[in-house]
């Protein structure tokens, strides 16, 4: 189970604080105090700009270091998936984007953070580590993803995907970038 420190709770309720003060603070910029026994031209108000760039400074104060802790959070959680990535298939997801750039991978394949991998012939290749099956005829496992890397007629001999030639190490690599993505 994922556990959030008590300090992103707090961000996370600074930034909802601002976004109530916001709203408010827009209310009565759209819909000036009226009809409550005071006429409006009694009321001290600033000019309507004015109002608005004060609300987005105080905003902006409040939600800037939530944007941040999120930020970190969101970069460690990626930290802690390559890691486990590494773990599961022994492989470097940096070296990854390459050999599927080499391979010719991003032709049929739409490929998360692999620039120009955007092919619709065969399914995207992100969330890998959520899914139960692999090419929809064998279970997801490091060993069977890397054996269908590097040899998918094995697994299935009708398939579309053909063998390209990638050696066992290099498609550790891929593996472990797409568990990490």
């Amino acid at each position: 189970m994922l556990r959030i420190p008590l300090s992103r709770w707090r961000r996370a309720a600074r930034a909802l604080l601002a976004l109530l003060l916001g709203w408010v603070a827009l209310r009565q910029v759209a819909a000036p105090l009226t009809g409550n026994g005071l006429e409006a031209a009694t009321i001290p108000q600033a000019p309507p700009r004015l109002r608005i760039r004060t609300l987005v400074i105080v905003a902006a104060a409040l939600l800037l270091p939530a944007g941040l802790g999120a930020g970190a959070w969101l970069a460690r959680a990626q930290q802690e998936r390559e890691a486990v990535a590494k773990a599961l298939t022994g492989g470097d997801p940096a070296r990854a984007p390459a050999l599927l750039l080499r391979y010719g991978c991003g032709g049929c394949h739409t490929i998360p953070g692999v620039p120009g991998a955007d092919g619709r012939v065969a399914g995207p290749l992100s969330g890998m580590r959520e899914r139960v099956y692999i090419g929809g005829v064998t279970r997801n496992t490091p060993g069977n993803l890397i054996g269908w890397i590097v040899d998918p007629r094995a697994f299935s001999p009708r398939t579309a995907m053909p063998a390209t030639g990638i050696s066992e190490a290099e498609a550790r690599d891929v593996a472990a970038y797409l568990y990490a993505n």
